[in-house]
């Protein structure tokens, strides 16, 4: 009975952590107003059972941040995160610290690797103000259990600094597919935020 208590006592507490870490992270440097915000490919999955938006202000007009934004991708400017995270998984992430004109070209329908096996899909573009991805991340030869949306908005303000949103949306195709996504929401947040502040730094001309 001892052990058995234990091991509830074990399974509990990470449980007991993502409930209350879970309002945190899926919505990390987001505002209210944000958050409710529609952006450019919310229509792709109208209803999604999980949803998150972080945000972050970065001190710098749209047209310095966008070309970060526009060169996302593995083989491309990388993601801006834990390259040697990404890496240990075999992502060969080599993160850009310079804006690459080759890379700044992105159209509707091309991929953007998070793998070197791992393509998404460009599902909508507007240069300079968002781009939406979409595809998942199979199991071996299982395909996801969810649909999913990327989305990178750029909103600038008056006083010249822009807010960079990154969304994400998921629909489930398995019944399994919560298992899955709660514990890549986990570790989306970790990624994500860092992320954040990559571009950021970047676009503020802090790449050191």
């Amino acid at each position: 009975m001892k052990l058995r208590r234990l091991l509830l006592a074990g399974m509990a507490a990470p449980g007991a952590f993502v409930l209350l870490a879970r309002p945190r992270y899926l919505r990390w440097g987001a505002t209210e107003q944000e958050i409710h915000e529609p952006l450019l490919g919310d229509d792709l999955l109208a209803h999604p059972d999980l949803a998150s938006t972080r945000a972050i202000t970065i001190r710098a007009p749209v047209e310095q941040v966008w070309p970060w934004v526009a060169q996302l991708g593995q083989g491309r400017g990388g993601f801006y995160s834990y390259d040697f995270l990404e890496n240990i998984v075999g992502c060969q992430i080599h993160s850009a610290k310079r804006i690459v004109p080759e890379w700044q070209a992105v159209a509707v329908g091309d991929e953007v690797r998070l793998h070197p096996g791992v393509p998404l899909r460009v599902a909508a573009v507007e240069p300079g103000r968002a781009l939406v991805l979409r595809g998942g991340v199979p199991m071996g030869e299982t395909p996801p259990p969810y649909d999913f949306t990327w989305t990178f908005a750029l909103d600038e303000r008056p006083d010249g600094t822009t807010r960079l949103l990154v969304r994400e949306r998921y629909a489930y195709t398995r019944w399994w597919g919560p298992l899955v996504v709660e514990l890549v929401e986990t570790v989306s947040f970790m990624m994500t935020q860092k992320m954040l502040r990559g571009i950021r730094d970047r676009a503020e001309g802090r790449t050191d």
